[in-house]
């Protein structure tokens, strides 16, 4: 993409995130990214393309974060260092919760737009397979099918994390990250020499 491109898909991810769906038009992100007017339309003529431009383009920011993490993986790491990621990236995303925001109003278009579905279908299978890759960088026999549920698990957990209060988060046992991100881990990677998701991970138990 051209700089000018990825300003407005970034800031079309912003404003799907502030503004829910409904609040995603092209004057919308022509304002919020302080370009002329009619900017965003001659990118993307249709609203529908303006949405598969913005899950392509998380799809590109997630899968390169993966990558990156990957790449710069000590060989040493271990199963147990790389479920003490996902507590970690529960934090994150719920101090800042722009990207999972915006990737939920993604869902919900995606029910009813088969072009908004096909960028979103990219999105899960590029994210689990570059998730599995950094799994199996610690020696797990992680497949892509048990990185795509761990994916599921997170978004679920996260959106209740911002969506429940605290005394909500309490009563249905929701209310430590932590545990909440190593448990997520465990419950969809497989140990060493096992097959299928719902296992244990190697290191977290």
């Amino acid at each position: 993409m051209t700089p000018r491109r990825d300003l407005l898909c970034d800031t079309a991810i912003s404003v799907l995130a502030g503004e829910g769906g409904r609040g995603l038009t092209h004057r919308a992100v022509d304002r919020r990214a302080s370009v002329p007017l009619g900017t965003t339309k001659n990118y993307f003529p249709t609203r529908e393309s303006l949405l598969q431009a913005a899950a392509n383009r998380m799809t590109d920011l997630h899968v390169a974060a993966v990558r990156r993490l990957r790449d710069t993986t000590p060989a040493e790491v271990t199963a147990t260092d790389v479920a003490e990621l996902y507590p970690a990236l529960l934090r994150r995303t719920v101090a800042d919760p722009t990207e999972l925001l915006a990737m939920v109003e993604l869902y919900l278009e995606a029910v009813r737009r088969p072009g908004v579905r096909d960028a979103l279908s990219r999105m899960a299978v590029a994210n689990a397979d570059a998730s599995a890759q950094l799994h199996q960088s610690a020696g797990l026999p992680s497949t892509t099918a048990d990185a795509g549920v761990l994916d599921a698990y997170f978004l679920g957990v996260a959106m209740s994390l911002l969506a429940l209060p605290p005394d909500a988060l309490h009563t249905v046992g929701l209310d430590d990250p932590y545990a909440l991100g190593l448990g997520l881990f465990s419950a969809a990677v497989p140990r060493h020499g096992s097959g299928g998701s719902g296992s244990q991970a190697t290191g977290t138990s």
